[in-house]
């Protein structure tokens, strides 16, 4: 599966960098293959491991903020690995044909 994530500390100032970066952190520590951009962080695995990572990530940002916010986004695909590349090299893919 693919899990799309934000996490977001509240109640810390704008300037939220550092404390998303703690985030992203636990993320490439997992060592699962993941992808970091502006926006989300995507990671890809099987459901239980996934899923830990992120309540990992949104626990770093909780230790350092009073509020989090947490938005996800799951493609559940049993059985299909390699997704987190697949679907950006179809897309450009398309794109060359152009």
């Amino acid at each position: 599966m693919l899990v799309a994530f934000s996490v977001t500390p509240l109640g810390t100032g704008e300037d939220v960098g550092e404390l998303v970066a703690e985030a992203v952190r636990v993320v490439r520590a997992s060592g699962l293959p993941n992808r970091t951009d502006a926006m989300f962080t995507t990671i890809e695995g099987e459901w239980d491991e996934v899923m830990a990572v992120v309540k990992a990530a949104t626990d770093a940002v909780a230790a350092r903020s009073p509020r989090v916010s947490l938005v996800v986004k799951a493609d559940i695909r049993p059985g299909t690995t390699g997704a987190l590349t697949a679907k950006v090299e179809t897309i450009e893919r398309h794109l060359a044909q152009d």
